[in-house]
């Protein structure tokens, strides 16, 4: 077997590239979102024996390409852009980097929230264009609001600590959820419907999935509280983008923070960028130093695990149900 590491994208963190080296690994590095006929013409030379998706999609053509393969490993936890069925088809199993860069998410939602609902994206452009709005500014405190996660895994774990000496109230919606936290401030709420009616704020942490694609679209926006805020560290196509362009246009919610798009990176002249409502960042949610040396490790620990033969945490694989030998 071939004891090398496909990455798609750059290099690992120190710590995940010494590890590889102590493990008499390879890592083959790409140019950021390479195309596949580029992926093709590496995979042709080097036939590693795993993968690490960082940036792009890895689809059928590429797994069928490579007959050593034996596993794949996300450099994260979003795996929408990996054909596991193509995979599981192989006996591959694609794992996902289980709960190394939730604090990092979890605190980028954070100050994604605060930055909506203090203007601070807008407000730091103004400055800049020379203007002094002082007068005319007015921000909303998150202090005592509500807020709605929709999914509890390790980041929406992670911002229930980070929200309480708000004191703010938290609903969650979680149908795969078995235990609630048990926590003065934190209730489940059943019916998704309520949830957007009755939140200050809304924040995604679920994965995308064939059944949640514009979780949030127009009917959803307009039930959401006016003066209401967004917040999406999760994949951009749970919300129908020209729905969201189109309240936040019409003022019909308060504010949207987004990392994440339909379409990444988003078109230079999408409406998206005349709205002074929204705080936009280009999904980097994940990206502290922290957390790259976390999630790179352990998608290497993988990896070598996976090639001696040792079990894999069943929770960290996700094409798990689809293998020929589950």
């Amino acid at each position: 077997m071939n004891r090398s590491i496909l990455v798609t994208g750059p290099a690992l963190s120190p710590s995940a590239m010494a590890f590889a080296a102590e493990q008499n690994v390879k890592v083959i590095p790409t140019r950021p979102y390479a195309p596949v006929e580029e992926l093709l013409a590496i995979i042709a030379t080097e036939q590693p024996g795993a993968v690490i998706v960082r940036q792009g999609q890895f689809g059928r053509e590429l797994i069928e390409a490579m007959p050593d393969l034996r596993i794949i490993a996300k450099h994260g936890v979003g795996y929408d852009t990996i054909d596991i069925q193509a995979a599981a088809e192989r006996n591959i199993p694609v794992t996902i980097a289980l709960g190394a860069n939730a604090q990092s998410v979890a605190e980028h939602a954070f100050a994604l929230m605060f930055s909506v609902a203090r203007q601070v994206a807008w407000l730091d452009g103004r400055m800049r264009g020379g203007n002094w709005d002082k007068a005319t500014a007015k921000g909303v405190e998150l202090s005592g609001k509500t807020l709605g996660l929709i999914g509890l895994g390790s980041i929406g774990g992670i911002l229930l600590d980070l929200v309480a000496p708000l004191n703010m109230q938290v609903r969650i919606f979680d149908p795969y959820l078995k235990t609630l936290p048990e926590r003065p401030n934190i209730s489940r709420e059943s019916d998704f419907e309520r949830l957007l009616e009755d939140c200050d704020v809304i924040s995604l942490h679920c994965p995308l999935t064939a059944d949640n694609r514009h979780l949030i679209g127009a009917a959803q926006l307009e039930r959401m509280k006016p003066g209401s805020i967004l917040i999406n560290t999760a994949r951009g196509e749970l919300i129908d983008s020209q729905a969201l362009i189109a309240a936040l246009r019409a003022g019909q919610i308060g504010g949207a923070g987004l990392d994440t798009f339909e379409q990444e990176p988003p078109a230079a002249d999408s409406a998206l960028w005349s709205l002074t409502n929204l705080v936009a960042t280009p999904h980097v949610g994940a990206n502290t130093q922290e957390s790259q040396d976390r999630v790179g490790l352990l998608a290497v620990q993988q990896i070598v695990a996976h090639w001696a033969g040792e079990t894999l945490q069943p929770r960290s694989v996700v094409n798990r149900h689809l293998l020929p030998t589950s």
